[in-house]
């Protein structure tokens, strides 16, 4: 049962001052049994008052707002968790699809995570779905071969999406990073009827090393009959364990954006984002990011773009 201190902070630079500045913050960990948070602080400018909900997804949400003029706004969390999922799990390879559809028809957002988005090249997809697919394949067996089959043939390149990449491109290009795979592999499973989810969250590093280590990540989680949600990660080719740290859920990368937001002020905008994660004997594992972000100068409200965790994502 590892313990993590994450240091979490995003920064945004602003060129001029800028006010009214509204904010959705949805970087709390995810209450479930995988992990329990020993303690968390978060530091924002100005020290607003923050406003906490549970979210649709069951995700725990924040909103604030800093009124008076202001050239950065900082988000600062400090996280200890202790991930408490066993390392060896005991996945139900024994469940079809038959009883899959039983569960799945007695609860509306199952439902709804299981309808597969209208993309151009669902023909491509549908290749992946015959490859993946075969007589007596159990849904997890079927959830497997999907992120192997992702692992396997799609590359792992920095640099070359946004969160504004869709399925269809990824598939066009075949690479990308954590998130592309996460959106890619919920078309597949999607299209197989298989209810599953997008996950934000943190990937701590082990011994092996795992790509997107040691920053914040995405990972998908897939509903198996007599079972329940299981977390599968296609840029590792790992059933999720005690390395992962889950933060949000939901249909989408929009539905967990760590944070959003407007403000009001011709300014542009940087966007710096910060990632440690420390260990029990002391190591420490971090990473900085300079996020390219979209600059309008209007002095209407301006979208601070979803994004505004590309940065951290985008691993």
């Amino acid at each position: 049962m590892p313990i993590f201190k994450i240091h979490h902070i995003t920064k945004y630079e602003y060129d001029r001052p800028v006010r009214e500045s509204v904010n959705e913050i949805k970087i709390f960990p995810f209450t479930c049994s995988e992990q329990e948070t020993l303690s968390h602080e978060l530091i924002i400018t100005s020290l607003p008052e923050i406003q906490t909900f549970i979210d649709y997804w069951g995700n725990k949400t924040g909103v604030f707002n800093v009124l008076s003029l202001h050239k950065e706004l900082i988000i600062e969390s400090k996280l200890v968790v202790r991930t408490i999922a066993p390392s060896q799990l005991r996945i139900n390879f024994h469940t079809g699809f038959e009883q899959l559809q039983k569960e799945v028809n007695s609860h509306l957002q199952l439902i709804e995570l299981s309808e597969a988005d209208a993309i151009k090249r669902q023909h491509a997809i549908d290749e992946i779905v015959q490859k993946i697919t075969g007589d007596g394949k159990s849904v997890a067996a079927t959830v497997e071969r999907c992120a192997e089959y992702i692992f396997k043939y799609f590359s792992y390149i920095k640099g070359i999406t946004d969160i504004e990449t869709t399925v269809d491109d990824i598939v066009e290009h075949r690479s990308g990073v954590c998130q592309d795979f996460a959106h890619l592999m919920l078309q597949v499973l999607r299209t197989l009827k298989i209810p599953s989810r997008y996950v934000s969250g943190y990937i701590c590093p082990n011994k092996t090393g795992m790509r997107g280590e040691g920053a914040t990540h995405a990972w998908i989680e897939a509903y198996l009959p007599a079972y329940g949600w299981a977390g599968i990660d296609p840029t590792n080719n790992v059933w999720v364990t005690n390395h992962h740290v889950k933060l949000a859920v939901g249909r989408h990368f929009h539905d967990c954006s760590p944070v959003k937001g407007t403000f009001k002020g011709p300014a542009r905008q940087k966007l710096s984002v910060y990632v440690s994660v420390g260990y029990e004997d002391g190591h420490v594992f971090e990473e900085l990011n300079n996020v390219q972000m979209h600059t309008l100068t209007t002095d209407a409200k301006e979208e601070l773009i979803d994004e505004s965790f590309t940065g951290q994502q985008q691993q």
